[in-house]
């Protein structure tokens, strides 16, 4: 049976709304923070009492708002305009409820070098402006690295249309890519900063001079998530199939192959399509917000590690993936809303 304060806090995500497009830059946090619980307590804005406002977060100009009552998060994501501080501005918002994937500020910092020796950068950037109009792109840069800032749906289409132009290499040369394209974006999931080696999990070396079987590019947070919930296992067996994988930064490969000779070679090809569909599923389910280590002091650093390992137990769903510079934390919306919300009470516990 669960407890009366587990109860309380799953509750929490129905009455939390995400607000992005905030001024970043125009006000210090707290003061951000006084604005925006000011806004949503206005009764000409629908608001109500607002219980909690989480800001900043490891989203760029995105907080959550979480209201006493259920009903007054409602009408205020009915509400269609929700203006911030006209007299500098005004600045309109983006309000939407937790369980929603919309978000209008997320930046990509993307790798693109690893296409050099197949088009020309300039023209693989000239043909992403052609196919997502709605995206604003920066200048390349000469090491093939370039910014691209625009809503969460356009990101991810574009994360999407890189990782089947991997793929479509990958399966033109016949072997992979030795240098995969890192992403740092910035989402619902959150921000995303890793280094190559700040994962923890096996890595496979895969041979170069693999030709037969099937070849599947996937996101690694997707990946390893899909390895936490026994999905990526499972499927392998049941169709008797070997998958070595390797991952590269943001990128995971995986070749599958069947287990013995004289299978059937379509068990190959189903796998595969279980994987990608159940892929795809969790990019929209997914979130991950990460917990900066750089810059702080050892004693705050071990806490912070101390309060993810203490909440482990009771996050089964949740994946957390330890760096020395960063801390994952990949999930659903409300558990991972509820997960950095707990940490971040342990710290301050920790502080008194």
């Amino acid at each position: 049976m669960a407890s009366v304060l587990n109860v309380k806090e799953s509750k929490a995500s129905e009455r939390t709304v995400v607000v992005a497009g905030l001024p970043v830059g125009l006000y210090n946090d707290l003061s951000l923070t006084l604005l925006l619980k000011s806004h949503f307590q206005d009764i000409k804005n629908e608001g109500g009492v607002v219980e909690d406002v989480m800001y900043p977060t490891g989203i760029k100009g995105v907080a959550y708002v979480t209201f006493k009552e259920k009903e007054v998060a409602e009408n205020v994501i009915r509400k269609k305009k929700h203006n911030l501080a006209e007299k500098v501005g005004p600045i309109q918002l983006t309000v939407s409820h937790f369980s929603e994937k919309v978000f209008s500020s997320v930046c990509a910092n993307l790798d693109l070098s690893i296409f050099r020796c197949q088009v020309p950068l300039e023209s693989l950037v000239k043909d992403l402006k052609r196919k997502l109009p709605s995206l604003c792109f920066h200048p390349l840069e000469h090491n093939g690295r370039i910014s691209v800032q625009g809503s969460f749906l356009a990101i991810k289409k574009l994360h999407e249309f890189l990782l089947l132009k991997a793929s479509s290499l990958l399966e033109k040369n016949g072997s992979f890519i030795n240098e995969e394209k890192k992403w740092n974006r910035q989402s619902p999931r959150r921000s995303l900063q890793r280094s190559s080696n700040s994962l923890e999990s096996p890595r496979s070396s895969v041979p170069e001079t693999t030709r037969r079987g099937e070849t599947l590019v996937l996101d690694t947070d997707v990946f390893l998530y899909q390895k936490k919930k026994g999905f990526y296992e499972s499927t392998s067996k049941r169709f008797h199939v070997l998958c070595q994988e390797r991952v590269d930064g943001e990128i995971t490969t995986i070749c599958i192959k069947n287990a013995q000779d004289g299978l059937q070679p379509n068990n190959e090809k189903l796998v595969k399509e279980y994987i990608e569909k159940h892929s795809h599923a969790l990019h929209f389910e997914l979130r991950k917000e990460t917990f900066d280590l750089e810059g702080k002091e050892k004693r705050e650093k071990r806490n912070i590690k101390l309060a993810c390992e203490q909440l482990r137990w009771r996050y089964h769903q949740v994946l957390i993936n330890f760096s020395e510079t960063h801390i994952d934390i990949i999930g659903s919306s409300s558990d991972v809303y509820l997960f950095q919300k707990e940490v971040k009470k342990l710290l301050r516990q920790t502080v008194r």
